[in-house]
């Protein structure tokens, strides 16, 4: 089992910038990549961005040259967002793949408006 909690999200202006955070928990040593995604209302969940357990990342051509996935330790995911647009409001949810079992946590708002 692995466990996931997002935290971070929030109202924020368009060209602002957030930084969301999951914290990973459980049977972490199994994990094979972790990664962010994101549902806007009426919308399929879409891949934000991606990072494999040996630090291969992929970026949704939407976010790319703006948003960054870190994975400070195996323990804590990140997601810097800048230069954000209207268009990137959605839930934000952080994802763990086991290859096998994929998890997901709560999801965590994100508004870009003025």
């Amino acid at each position: 089992q692995v466990q996931l909690v997002e935290s971070g999200g929030g109202l924020v202006q368009p060209g602002g910038s957030l930084r969301l955070s999951c914290a990973v928990s459980g049977s972490i040593s199994s994990i094979y990549a972790v990664g962010w995604y994101r549902q806007a209302p009426g919308k399929q969940r879409e891949l934000v961005a991606r990072i494999t357990l040996g630090g291969n990342t992929n970026y949704a051509d939407s976010v790319k040259g703006r948003f960054t996935i870190s994975r400070v330790n195996a323990n804590t995911l990140y997601l810097q967002m800048n230069s954000l647009k209207p268009e990137d409001t959605a839930v934000y949810y952080c994802n763990a793949d086991q290859r096998v079992l994929v998890y997901w946590g709560q999801g965590t708002q994100v508004t870009v408006s003025s």
